[in-house]
């Protein structure tokens, strides 16, 4: 667990990132440059916060929003339903496919939000073909890729929790390292403390495995289980994300062998914070027509589910924002007496 805040990420030196194109594909050698990034080992905090506490009840988001190629448009999509907390994944930072824009910090901006901003990944190169078309550089301002939590009010306290340090997408015996997207880091999580009329919660953004099966998933969430429960013990939890359930599964990609959903409930959580059908769809990124699959998810303990939905990616002109839909919840704290 990272509890370590800074203002701005420090870049990749030029010296660094010949080190890690020189570095042998091994986990050993993973773990030493992911300990050797500054940007790696802390959380970017920016924005401002418009409340000083929420209140009991609260509506949060979780979007998966695909590199995030239209902040103004996200934020925008995201406004009818005035989310408290938005949990957001794959937000670049530096990236030529998204104009080298640092997006969360954009829809913050647009939201009146202050948010925390972590990195999964360092990405050393463009990406793949569909998001090359996208591409106004060459080059990457700093390459990176990762996970957000937006909050209407301050936060308390924030981690930053590795979920693989192992380099899943840096070692061959993975099978998912890909030549033609060279990156240095892993899934992870951001976990945050905010105040409330109750007292605290705590709000969770994660990124589960894609490239691997259901066991893999399972020790990710039960690390980031454990983790979560050692940062904030004993107040109300709300864990929102793309947990990618179902879908090393071809052709039917059912979530429902996926064990991650047993192990929470076993730990006092409830998955009645998500509405029922799928999550994703084709995007300008992804065009896979054919790939319906429910990938994500909202789990609260210490809440009581009064309102949930799915908020389809088309924006109003038609455009498709992200290949997920935005899961949303309107919960209420209800293991906490009134102050």
């Amino acid at each position: 667990m990272i509890t370590n805040t800074v203002a701005v990420l420090p870049e990749v030196t030029s010296d660094q990132r010949a080190e890690i194109l020189a570095a042998p594909r091994t986990t050993q050698a993973h773990r030493s440059l992911m300990a050797s990034l500054p940007a790696m080992n802390a959380l970017q905090l920016g924005g401002e916060a418009k409340a000083a506490q929420l209140p009991a009840q609260i509506t949060v988001a979780a979007w998966n929003v695909e590199r995030c190629l239209f902040p103004e448009e996200t934020a925008a999509h995201l406004a009818p339903i005035a989310p408290d907390i938005v949990l957001l994944s794959e937000v670049d930072c530096g990236m030529a496919r998204t104009a080298q824009r640092h997006t969360t910090e954009e829809v913050a901006r647009a939201l009146g939000m202050t948010y925390a901003f972590g990195v999964e990944f360092h990405e050393l190169d463009l990406g793949g073909p569909t998001e090359r078309a996208f591409c106004t550089d060459d080059f990457n301002t700093t390459g990176w890729h990762g996970n957000a939590v937006l909050s209407s009010v301050p936060f308390e306290r924030t981690a930053l929790i590795r979920l693989d340090d192992h380099g899943h997408w840096f070692t061959p015996e993975s099978g998912a390292a890909d030549p033609e997207q060279p990156r240095v880091g892993g899934r992870m999580a951001i976990a945050a403390v905010v105040p409330t009329e109750r007292g605290p919660i705590c709000v969770v953004s994660t990124h589960l495995e894609s490239n691997s099966a259901a066991e893999h998933r399972q020790v990710q969430f039960e690390l980031l289980l454990r983790e979560i429960d050692a940062f904030a013990p004993d107040i109300p939890i709300l864990i929102g994300g793309d947990l990618n359930t179902g879908n090393h599964l071809p052709p039917d990609f059912d979530w429902r062998r996926e064990t991650l959903f047993a192990l929470a409930e076993d730990q006092g959580y409830s998955w009645e914070f998500t509405a029922e059908g799928d999550t994703t769809r084709p995007s300008l990124i992804t065009p896979h027509p054919d790939r319906k699959m429910k990938l994500d998810w909202l789990a609260g303990r210490g809440f009581t589910p009064v309102d949930k939905g799915v908020l389809s990616s088309i924006s109003a002109t038609g455009t498709p924002l992200s290949d997920h839909d935005c899961v949303w919840t309107k919960a209420d704290i209800s293991a906490l007496s009134d102050a």
